[in-house]
């Protein structure tokens, strides 16, 4: 009774967990960007009354008996699939319609772009699905929090290509983001529409390896793998869809069957714990 005491106090730290991730998916129903978490549960030690036998000249074989202690968290995935687009009309709001992620930074742009170090990875950069940005005070091209929106360089022919700040210059009118990543916008003065810089996207071999920050921006973590740097193409990364953000991808009617579960789960353990409870009583009350 013990036992199954300490099993059903396992089952009800885990079932709250998976509410508290369930909780999380749905508080963020509505932020643009967000992915979903997924919990899963695994079994923990086993404990054998009697172990099995293999077929002997007397008997057939019999198979071990063992009793579980209980439940453990397996995994909290991260769940990548794509969020639906909305369009916005904002001249500066960008989704990105296939793989990738926008890379972004916070930093001081006085002192250069960042540059990647000997692992190729570049400090302090985040990722982001979210792209609703605005322009700061200097005309750069940042996201709601202040980290700016890295652009590549690509006529330096380099891979990966260096990157760069995208900036407008004051009165600038008609900004425009291209399904290839350019910013464009028309000169204060007029005439022909002048290119400010291209947004570089970034994919890894596991992009749920990555670690979650705050304000839907993503870390660098060596479970990802190596990071991958280039121009929006629909081919290798997805393409950039100006006036457009990508929303949540929390599913409402999942995480709604996925919190009742989880409800489920949590009272039946408490009915465990009641009943072990109930049976102890009686084992006391024999001596009565």
């Amino acid at each position: 009774m013990i036992r199954g005491m300490y099993s059903a106090i396992s089952g009800l730290r885990t079932h709250q967990l998976m509410l508290d991730v369930t909780s999380n998916n749905l508080a963020n129903v509505n932020t643009v960007g967000y992915k979903a978490s997924r919990t899963t549960f695994k079994d923990q030690l086993q404990q054998t009354l009697y172990g099995g036998s293999a077929q002997g000249p007397n008997t057939g074989g019999t198979n071990a008996a063992q009793v579980g202690l209980g439940v453990q968290l397996g995994s909290i995935d991260a769940l990548m699939g794509f969020g639906s687009l909305q369009t916005t009309g904002h001249e500066l709001d960008a989704a990105i319609q296939g793989d990738g992620g926008f890379r972004v930074w916070k930093g001081d742009p006085a002192g250069g772009a960042p540059t990647p170090d000997p692992s190729g990875m570049t400090p302090g950069m985040n990722y982001t699905r979210a792209g609703n940005f605005i322009l700061n005070d200097q005309g750069y091209l940042v996201t709601a929090e202040g980290f700016y929106v890295m652009g590549i360089d690509l006529s330096a022919g380099t891979t990966p290509p260096p990157n760069t700040f995208i900036q407008i210059p004051p009165g600038a009118t008609g900004i425009a983001v291209g399904t290839d990543g350019s910013v464009t916008y028309i000169p204060a003065g007029g005439g022909t529409r002048v290119t400010a810089g291209v947004i570089g996207l970034a994919k890894f071999p596991n992009d749920a390896g990555l670690l979650r920050v705050s304000g839907n921006r993503w870390e660098v973590h060596p479970a990802a793998g190596a990071e991958l740097v280039g121009q929006p193409d629909g081919v290798i990364f997805g393409y950039t869809i100006g006036g457009t953000l990508e929303m949540s991808n929390v599913d409402l009617a999942s995480e709604f069957t996925t919190m009742i579960t989880a409800q489920r789960g949590f009272q039946a353990n408490a009915r465990v714990i009641s009943t072990a409870d109930d049976m102890l009583q009686e084992l006391v009350n024999l001596k009565r």
